[in-house]
């Protein structure tokens, strides 16, 4: 009867994949109100918001489904303010989205026109 010994030379590796962090320390290029500033976004924010969501979700890299899930406006709005860098707050981002929609869903319209 023989045996064999079988030496192992090396131990499986593990990959870390690194995550970009930014800081907080850039502002939205314009305000939750002025909406006025583009008039194309306004408009399409007033009387289609599911179509202008839709575009922000896929201008993001995101499906176009992330504005009907359940807190899905709240998580893209912190995603782009992490993307871009701006200081807030997931609460802030809360508020804006729940009690100003429309207004809040426009400025994520100009801001991802602005920084392109």
């Amino acid at each position: 009867m023989s045996y064999q010994t079988e030496v192992i030379s090396s131990q499986p590796q593990m990959t870390v994949t690194s995550y970009k962090i930014t800081t907080g320390s850039s502002t939205w290029n314009t305000d939750v109100c002025d909406c006025f500033d583009d008039c194309g976004i306004c408009l399409c924010g007033t009387f289609l918001p599911c179509c202008l969501g839709c575009k922000v979700a896929q201008d993001h890299g995101e499906s176009c489904c992330v504005p009907f899930l359940p807190g899905g406006l709240v998580a893209l709005r912190t995603s782009i303010r992490n993307q871009y860098g701006i200081s807030g707050s997931i609460c802030d981002d809360w508020i804006v989205m729940v009690c100003c929609l429309h207004c809040g869903l426009c400025q994520l319209g100009r801001e991802q026109k602005t920084r392109g």
